[in-house]
């Protein structure tokens, strides 16, 4: 073959090749991995940076503070658990995102007509929007239950239709057990309300019966005591925030009825009304206290009607 047939290629033309569409395509993958990978470090940094500043407000605060604040629901673990659960929901996020531009600029650099495509997922999407909006709103229930912080595994929640602790919990399924023992299966989307026992704290009430003639001031005072050393003894320090308050709450019938009124842990209510109780009793045995005497006709106090 003579030389003068042979095709000579020009700068330009190699230009024109290199500039073609396999080194776009490269580099539109390329500039999409960079990209997600900056973004997943931003959105490390954000959750790290998130949780050293809440572990420094908590760790400043005095130790009522610091018992009221997991009692409030904002405990550190907790809130790791919720930030780290929005840092891989962001995650996933962002990487389906940079997938989704980067497939379209591929496809564009193709010449692959979008709009036939687009038209199509369109009307894809719309149908299957109309088929599973049941699950879309399960979905973003979720992500708004995960994002409020509403409730977390371990708390014990009123549904509505169900009461129980919380076992396991989804962007679609939330799962808890009641006092029976039988569990509960209940979508995300279906919880209109929800009640949660077991943030924030729990009010202890104990109504202490004394004779009608009996030095008030005297029993108030005793009462007092006990909860003093209550809240000074192991385990009950960790569980009583507060001494609370004592007053007369009813007089009827020869008794009078003070009332303790103080705030506990979430949910330690019932085993710090029985424990003041039973040092109460013990107190006022101790101190002579008399206990109301019941008269003829009228039922013990406590007792049916």
């Amino acid at each position: 073959m003579p030389l003068s047939s042979v095709p000579t290629l020009t700068w330009a033309q190699v230009g024109d090749w290199l500039l073609g569409a396999p080194l776009r395509i490269i580099l539109t993958i390329a500039l999409a991995l960079v990209a997600r990978w900056l973004l997943h470090r931003l959105i490390g940094r954000v959750v790290d940076s998130a949780t050293s500043r809440h572990a420094e407000r908590a760790s400043e605060l005095p130790g009522t503070g610091q018992k009221l604040a997991q009692s409030m629901g904002v405990a550190q673990e907790r809130y790791l658990q919720r930030t780290r659960t929005m840092g891989s929901l962001l995650r996933s996020l962002v990487t389906v995102v940079v997938a989704t531009l980067a497939g379209l600029t591929v496809m564009a650099v193709l010449e692959i007509p979008l709009a036939p495509l687009l038209a199509s997922a369109g009307v894809g999407g719309v149908a299957l929007g109309f088929g599973a909006q049941s699950l879309v709103k399960d979905f973003l229930s979720g992500i708004f239950m995960i994002v409020e912080d509403q409730y977390g595994v371990g708390d014990v929640i009123d549904t509505g239709e169900a009461v129980g602790t919380v076992e396991d919990v989804s962007l679609r399924i939330t799962q808890l057990r009641d006092a029976n023992g039988v569990i509960w299966y209940v979508r995300n989307g279906e919880i209109v309300r929800i009640g949660n026992r077991s943030q924030g704290w729990s009010t202890a009430i104990v109504d202490v019966p004394v004779p009608y003639d009996e030095d008030i001031e005297r029993a108030m005072g005793i009462i007092r005591e006990v909860i003093d050393d209550l809240r000074g003894s192991a385990p009950w320090d960790e569980k009583l925030l507060e001494s609370g308050t004592v007053g007369v709450e009813s007089m009827s019938g020869g008794v009078v009825t003070i009332r303790v009124l103080t705030r506990t842990v979430a949910q330690e209510h019932f085993s710090v009304q029985r424990e003041l109780r039973e040092r109460i009793k013990v107190a006022f045995d101790r101190e002579g206290v008399r206990s109301p005497a019941v008269l003829p006709g009228v039922p013990p106090y406590g007792g049916p009607a």
